[in-house]
């Protein structure tokens, strides 16, 4: 199989395979497809140490790279996940949250490891493609939220 073209390099402090594998776990279209081990020591390892790690999140090809404590991750990269319902949007919060993550506003949560992910209703990002007074509303309902309750944008949709 060819190698995709581009790929989201993540870099962690050392725990790149334990975040794929519960990537993998969580989400569709999800799975981790190699583990490549350091030939050598290096700054923040020794030889043997898992160096990087190949993955797809939703069918977007990953590598986590084990670099050390130096760089750590912020909001201003961030994975959405479209969900179809509240159920699916309940579950990824609560995966990602409820194993040392954190919320955040407007549907934005961190997973333990300091990622940003967005889940993301269909309904909140159809409503507010609509524009106008219907988008204005559905914004406003979601600025109060921190995970994004469909029926409440559903019903600010409708006004």
């Amino acid at each position: 199989m060819a190698k995709p073209k581009n790929t989201i390099c993540l870099w962690f402090d050392k725990d790149a395979e334990a975040a794929a594998r519960f990537y993998a776990e969580l989400f569709p279209d999800s799975k981790v497809t190699a583990v490549h081990r350091a030939p050598g020591d290096y700054p923040s390892g020794k030889a043997g140490d898992v160096l990087t790690v190949e993955f797809t999140v939703c069918g977007i090809p990953c590598l986590g790279l084990n670099g050390g404590p130096a760089f750590t991750h912020n909001e201003s990269f961030s994975f959405q996940i479209a969900t179809d319902d509240q159920a699916e949007t309940d579950r990824y919060w609560t995966a990602i949250v409820g194993n040392g993550g954190q919320e955040s506003q407007c549907g934005w949560c961190k997973d333990k490891w300091g990622i940003s992910w967005q889940i993301t209703p269909r309904a909140l990002t159809d409503a507010m493609t609509e524009g106008g007074a219907t988008a204005k509303r559905v914004f406003g309902a979601m600025m109060t939220m921190k995970k994004i309750n469909v029926a409440a944008i559903e019903a600010a949709r409708r006004g």
